[in-house]
């Protein structure tokens, strides 16, 4: 049993300033509009994505490989994003293409790793000695979401407090899992080992995979937050990202447990989560049978989402959890820091 279960969006990560789903797809598009000058030099699109497609083609034609069709497929999804929901649902609509997953998978990696670096959680690495910025970042949902966490909470309580807690990320970066780790050292003023073994209480589901492992979680494979991969690294991060299709996949994903720990949540908070159906039926089975009623209380952000849609929202959620709508506070004009502010004594740890 969870006291409380997140389930984050791409609007959770907006705080920071990540792209959300719409932003993503323009980024993705510029980044795949990969075209030569005279078939010589490259002049649009992104020349780390190039390389990685080359080894790519290479690696499968014995060294002779042939980028080009890889480079129609990039303009495909290009010039299809703007009628796409989400890159994901692109993909997913091409499930029997896998140049096209592959195609998309390398820049959605690209773009988020970028956006990371340009985020409020971004370190100067010029340093050793530089941290995060926490003054950026206290008006976040991150900082309130670790105030609640840490909130009478002595350090000897964390591994306990960190277990109580579950979430579901179908984002692909990493910023809560970066943001935790430097906010538990800086604040309880424990060593980076120390604040990773205590982060291993915490139970992360990533449906969709993330952007490699941070070095805290793995030395031997990782990429450090914002960083820019070389083009073997960005092939490899690629490859760890998983279409909805294997993400709904039990041999390849985690979403018995993720569909478990949400089962079995006392409280949820859904933050920046569009709750498209695709991501909805990951969360939840269609066929699942009478809910054990162990939730009793929802919370989530619906920001941009008209009163109809969130009623609609709520139907189902009622269905999957039955809870009734009393206990659900579903909102279309809060923020994810509003929420958390709003609702502080419903969402506490104590």
């Amino acid at each position: 049993m969870k006291s409380l279960v997140l389930v984050l969006g791409a609007g959770a990560s907006k705080e920071v300033n990540l792209p959300i789903g719409s932003e993503l797809k323009t980024v993705i598009a510029r980044l795949l509009d990969i075209r030569f000058q005279h078939g010589l030099m490259q002049e649009s699109g992104d020349d780390q994505i190039t390389q990685s497609l080359r080894m790519i083609a290479s690696r499968e034609h014995g060294g002779r490989g042939n980028i080009n069709p890889y480079l129609h497929i990039c303009r495909r999804i290009r010039d299809a994003m703007p009628q796409a929901i989400s890159i994901d649902n692109f993909i997913d609509s091409h499930a029997g293409e896998p140049m096209i997953a592959l195609c998309g998978k390398l820049a959605i990696a690209r773009a988020i790793l970028a956006a990371e670096s340009k985020s409020t959680l971004t370190i100067n690495r010029s340093n050793i000695y530089n941290k995060l910025d926490f003054t950026k970042n206290a008006k976040t949902w991150f900082n309130l979401f670790f105030q609640l966490l840490t909130e009478n909470c002595r350090v000897d309580d964390l591994p306990a407090r960190l277990q109580s807690i579950g979430i579901v990320t179908f984002n692909y970066d990493r910023c809560l899992e970066h943001f935790l780790f430097q906010a538990l050292q800086n604040y309880y003023g424990i060593s980076p080992s120390d604040a990773a073994v205590v982060l291993s209480n915490l139970e992360v589901h990533h449906p969709y995979g993330m952007v490699g492992r941070l070095p805290w979680m793995d030395q031997q494979n990782s990429i450090e937050f914002g960083s820019e991969p070389h083009p073997t690294q960005l092939i490899t991060i690629a490859e760890q990202l998983r279409t909805f299709t294997e993400g709904t996949d039990p041999s390849v994903s985690d979403i018995e447990a993720i569909r478990q720990t949400i089962r079995q949540a006392r409280r949820i908070a859904f933050l920046g989560f569009a709750f498209h159906r695709l991501n909805m039926s990951l969360l939840f089975e269609a066929s699942e049978p009478t809910p054990d009623k162990s939730t009793t209380g929802i919370f989530a952000t619906a920001l941009g989402i008209s009163s109809s849609d969130c009623q609609h929202i709520a139907n189902e959620l009622s269905a999957h959890t039955g809870l009734a709508n009393g206990p659900m506070q579903l909102r279309n004009n809060l923020t994810c820091s509003e929420l958390i502010q709003e609702y502080w004594r419903g969402l506490s740890m104590n």
